[in-house]
Parts: C-alpha cells; structure tokens; sequence
C-alpha cells in the first residue's frame, strides 16, 4: 500500500517580527506543495528521499543523530513503528515545489504532509491530530516554533495569529512571490530586531501599535472585499519593516521596480533575503518579467484553501 499527502506552503501577509512582541500576524496558505509518499518495506530501515539528498537508518536510529532535514521524518516514522510492531521498514519520498528557506514554510508544509503521508498507511487521522504531530515533528528542527506555519499549512486559507481564527474572504487574491535569491536568516534578522527595540523601546512600541491597528484594518478590507486598502495597508507594512531595518537594497529594488503594476508590495517573513509578495492585478502579471531582474525568481500564486489532503493506493 502507499498512502500520498500534500500541504500547502505558506506566507505572512502581515505581521513579521511585530507577532513576536504581542501584536498579531495574518498568514496564508498558497497554492505551491509539497507532496509526501510513504510505502512499507522489509529493510528494517527508514528510508527519505528528497532533493536534499537520500538517507537511509536503521528502525532504532534517534532522529538526533540525522542531519536537520531529515529529523522530522526520522521521528515521526519511529513513532508510528514504535507504536505498531508488525512494521519492518518505511520508504519515504519527498516532493516539492516549494523552493527553500526562502522564507515560505517548506519545513512546516513537509511536516503536515509527512505526518499524513505516514500515519495514513494505518489510519486516518483528523486534521487536529495532524497538527499536534506535525508541530511536534517540526520541534525537533525549531524548537521554539510557534505552530502557526504548520496551522495554515493544515488548515489552509487565511488564518489570523495568536487566535488561530480562520479569515474567511470570498475574493481572489492575485499574489505575485518574488525571490531575492538571497538565504534568508531568522536568527539574525531577529537580533536586528531585538537591537532595534533595545536602542528606541519607545519607538518599537508605537511600530507595534501601529501594526495592531493596521492589521485590525485589514481585517476589515479583507470582510469588505476591499483589494485596494489591502493593498496600500501592505505598502504600509513595509514601511515598518524598513524602518526595523530588516530591508536591503536587493529587496527594496524589487519592490521599487513592481510599484507602478502592484496594488500593495512587502516583505514575506524574516527579510535580510527571501521573498517579496505584490498584490498585482491579472492584467499586469505579464509585465512583471520585464521588471524584475532577471537573475530574480518569480511566480504567480492564489490563495489555497484545501490544506492538507491525503489518500492510499492499494499495489
């Protein structure tokens, strides 16, 4: 038997860095995947494919003593040996069209579909279960993760965080990602962040309050359908985030070059590198080629709904 899942990959339409300080953040799945294939063997192994590479490990290995990458699968294929005895060996495969740490939840997306992907070969878990295990899986590389990458890539959607309330929005948003190719690093755009806050917490504080409100105005936009205040709330994003100084001037002339066919332009994530998102209209997607750089990444995106899905094949 082979049991295939899929989750979505994800981006923070608003929120980055302020969501860590007590604000809120609006996260959104998108219609890139990753997609997970899970078959049982009679290695008395655990195998992963992926791009990054192929491992293979005996049933009794500790997910700490594989690379970063493949922890999660490791862990959570001993899981489900350990909990059912008749299983010898799992082969499993990795396939994904979302790029990586580029900022757009390609470790959170494997995780969702990896926990449904393995536990689907022997029984269907709902998508409660799925989350609980796939943010466990998920600590064994982050250990400090909040859970909300994984809770899009379950649920998909809009989702609004700390809450965890689902945004319902009955309009298409027409996304344009952008990728600096340029590795984002969390960690350090964080210490830019707290070092901002430690030189002007007055300052910091009203950015926060800031984006509390501009974030309660979106929410707003988004029941009224309004794309046009989205967009320029995202703009307004940005400023914020520059002024945090988590911006750089590949990003910034990005940004620049998309602003007369974008709605909205921002930074996705952490900054220093990684993705930009626009809010472009249909009619100016086939434009934005021309103006980015050519040595740029880009790719139009919707909003996805679905979450995880999963299903077994009888061979």
């Amino acid at each position: 038997m082979k049991s295939i899942a899929s989750a979505p990959a994800k981006i923070i339409l608003f929120g980055e860095h302020f969501v860590v300080h007590g604000t809120k953040a609006i996260l959104a799945a998108i219609d890139k995947r990753v997609t997970v294939t899970t078959t049982f063997t009679e290695n008395k192994t655990i195998k992963i494919n992926s791009e990054l590479g192929t491992i293979e490990v005996p049933i009794s290995s500790s997910h700490e003593e594989v690379k970063n990458e493949f922890r999660p699968f490791v862990y959570l294929a001993n899981k489900i040996i350990n909990s059912d005895q008749n299983v010898s060996g799992l082969e499993i495969t990795i396939d994904s069209d979302i790029p990586i740490g580029v900022g757009l939840g390609s470790s959170s997306a494997c995780c969702v579909a990896a926990v449904a992907s393995i536990c689907g070969l022997f029984k269907e878990l709902s998508s409660e279960e799925i989350l609980k295990m796939s943010i466990e899986a998920e600590k064994t590389i982050f250990p400090d993760t909040s859970g909300a990458d994984c809770t899009v890539c379950t649920y998909g959607g809009m989702i609004e965080h700390p809450s965890i309330e689902k945004i319902d929005n009955t309009f298409d948003l027409n996304l344009l990602i952008a990728n600096s190719m340029i590795p984002h690093n969390t960690k350090n755009s964080v210490e830019k962040v707290n070092k901002f806050k430690e030189n002007d917490e007055e300052r910091f504080s009203q950015l926060c309050d800031l984006e509390t409100k501009l974030i309660d105005e979106v929410i707003t936009a988004m029941k009224n359908n309004d794309v046009t205040t989205l967009g320029l709330k995202m703009s307004e994003n940005q400023k914020y985030l520059e002024e945090i100084q988590v911006s750089n001037d590949t990003l910034r002339g990005m940004i620049s070059s998309l602003k007369e066919i974008s709605l909205g332009t921002k930074i996705t994530g952490a900054g220093d590198g990684g993705c930009i998102i626009a809010l472009v209209k249909d009619e100016n997607m086939d434009k934005v080629p021309a103006l980015l750089p050519k040595d740029k990444e880009c790719f139009s995106a919707k909003i996805d709904t679905k979450g995880v899905v999963w299903s077994t094949i009888e061979e």
